[in-house]
């Protein structure tokens, strides 16, 4: 059962599927209890926001130099400043507030993660980038973790 939990965690950590994916898999797939699921998830997908924040633009640094790894540079520099972009122009209550709510609607590419690269290529303060993205994550976990207790509950 451990392995079930570790491994939903680890599920909330993978870009583009997250908390989208991890809540579902726990719930549907692995069967595990519903509020432990969430918290797992939330908190598997918060771990991975200070490292984006802190050194992602020093690992795409070094990976830029290895041959076979620019073209997956260039995807997730892009992914980042084309998420920044966007929130920038959308954002009238502040670049931040923006960033939360980005990161709160559980849609396809605005997630922990690219709410993180975008943060990291505007060069936003770390704190309120993390808080911003910490609150989205919950935000989003909650939205998440709704649908697919309904959901269970209309399967059963």
């Amino acid at each position: 059962m451990f392995y079930k939990y570790l491994i939903t965690l680890l599920i909330s950590m993978v870009p583009f599927i997250e908390l989208r994916g991890s809540i579902p898999i726990g719930i549907f797939a692995y069967k595990l209890n519903v509020f432990f699921v969430y918290l797992i998830s939330i908190v598997g997908n918060i771990i991975i926001i200070p490292i984006i924040l802190f050194g992602i633009k020093k690992i795409l640094k070094l990976l830029e130099k290895v041959k076979f790894t620019k073209k997956l540079v260039t995807l997730i520099e892009n992914k980042g400043k084309k998420a920044g972009n966007k929130i920038l122009k959308s954002t009238k209550n502040g670049v931040y507030y923006g960033l939360f709510l980005f990161v709160a609607i559980p849609l396809p590419g605005t997630g922990a993660w690219t709410g993180s690269l975008a943060a990291s290529f505007l060069d936003l303060d770390f704190k309120k980038s993390f808080i911003s993205i910490a609150l989205g994550v919950i935000t989003a976990g909650v939205i998440i973790f709704i649908l697919s207790v309904i959901g269970f509950n209309i399967l059963k």
